[in-house]
């Protein structure tokens, strides 16, 4: 399951998105204030995120899983430079029995790269049609 998330961020593929998130899927931002819900929004968000956050300097430091009866919980602690401004976070991602994400939440630090985060995001979901205002 994770593995086919990994394939996804090595190879930048975003194509391969979408067979990967399941039609309920559900997103948790921090820039977002909202639940992103559904497929293709959750498709879009990642999307602009992959913009965001994969560069050269991108890199998962830490992994952790859990194996509920339902599926697969993975918590994948990361680090950037956006700008040159160094960005901690984590993903925590869900997968269903079927190996889909169905809940992907986002964690950032620190606070002025949670700021970086949010413009470059907004730009990034304004030019896939998005709007949050």
């Amino acid at each position: 399951m994770i593995e086919q998330w990994h394939q996804v961020v090595k190879s930048r593929d975003l194509s391969a998105l979408s067979e990967l998130i399941a039609d309920n899927a559900v997103l948790h931002s921090p820039v977002i204030h909202r639940q992103i819900a559904g497929k293709k929004m959750v498709q879009m968000y990642l999307t602009a995120a992959f913009h965001t956050f994969l560069n050269d300097t991108f890199t998962y430091i830490t992994e952790a899983h859990a194996q509920p009866e339902t599926g697969q919980k993975v918590v994948l602690e990361f680090t950037t430079e956006i700008n040159g401004i160094f960005v901690n976070g984590i993903d925590m991602i869900t997968f269903d029995s079927e190996g889909k994400i169905i809940e992907f939440k986002v964690m950032v630090r620190p606070f002025k790269a949670l700021n970086l985060i949010n413009e470059h995001m907004m730009a990034s979901l304004e030019k896939l049609g998005m709007s949050f205002s």
